[in-house]
């Protein structure tokens, strides 16, 4: 079993689960900032932050069964968005990857031409940054967070707008259940904008909303920063957000 990582070093490095051994590194010229293996594990995509002269660019690495036989060139590299890119991921089939980041706008790209092939609508898209995107279990749809304060569901293939969820603090972390038809939120001020110890004061909660309904339909009190990070166990049964464990079955 295989992790990969990115890192402000400016490499992604693929390391051995079960050993700890490092087994190859993806050196760039900006730091790496996200990363996702395709289904099957044979591809992998790094994204890169700006970075001095260079824009933003989106990587696409082979990766060998063998570590001997490893390269670090890039099978494919997109590149065309304004500012950072903080996530990309496979869409289905791996035939596209859908990226997302500080421009607002969600893009899918095919992975074999590296032609763009859609891009989300400003008028019903988001308005400020997008911090996170979370596929479903079976990628057919996937969710976004963003800096405007709302979390939107979208269809993988066709990028059509399907829900919108809008909160009161502005969302970092998103994911879905695996199980139920649950969306959960998180995020909250940033520490320097909240004036008060208190951790009400900067809205820290997970909020959890009906997927189909669009409703809130409760929430997880326990941090005293804001959220940055959420998970669901794969059997859906709870879900972490930073170091906080929940039951929801």
């Amino acid at each position: 079993m295989t992790l990969i990582t990115g890192s402000a070093d400016q490499t992604a490095k693929l390391w051995n689960v079960e050993t700890g051994a490092q087994l190859f590194t993806f050196n760039f010229d900006s730091p790496a900032r996200s990363v996702d293996f395709a289904v099957g594990d044979k591809l992998a995509v790094i994204t890169t932050d700006p970075f001095m002269e260079l824009n933003s660019a989106i990587h696409v690495k082979r990766i060998a069964g063998d570590p001997a036989d490893q390269s670090g060139e890039s099978v494919l590299i997109l590149k065309g968005p304004q500012g950072r890119i903080n996530r990309a991921v496979w869409g289905p089939l791996n035939r596209t990857i859908i990226s997302a980041g500080e421009d607002a706008i969600v893009r899918i790209w095919d992975t074999e031409t590296g032609k763009l092939l859609k891009e989300s609508d400003k008028e019903t898209g988001h308005k400020k940054t997008i911090t996170s995107l979370a596929k479903a279990a079976d990628g057919s749809h996937f969710l976004t967070g963003s800096l405007d304060k709302s979390a939107k569901l979208w269809d993988a293939r066709t990028l059509e707008l399907i829900k919108t969820y809008v909160t009161e603090r502005p969302v970092n972390a998103v994911t879905m259940s695996p199980l139920l038809d649950h969306v959960v939120l998180g995020g909250g001020q940033d520490a320097s904008a909240v004036t008060t110890t208190d951790h009400r004061a900067g809205k820290f909660e997970a909020k959890f909303f009906d997927k189909i309904l669009q409703e809130e339909i409760g929430g997880v009190k326990g941090h005293f920063g804001p959220i940055n990070a959420l998970a669901f166990n794969p059997d859906g049964k709870r879900y972490g957000f930073l170091l906080l464990q929940i039951n929801v079955s």
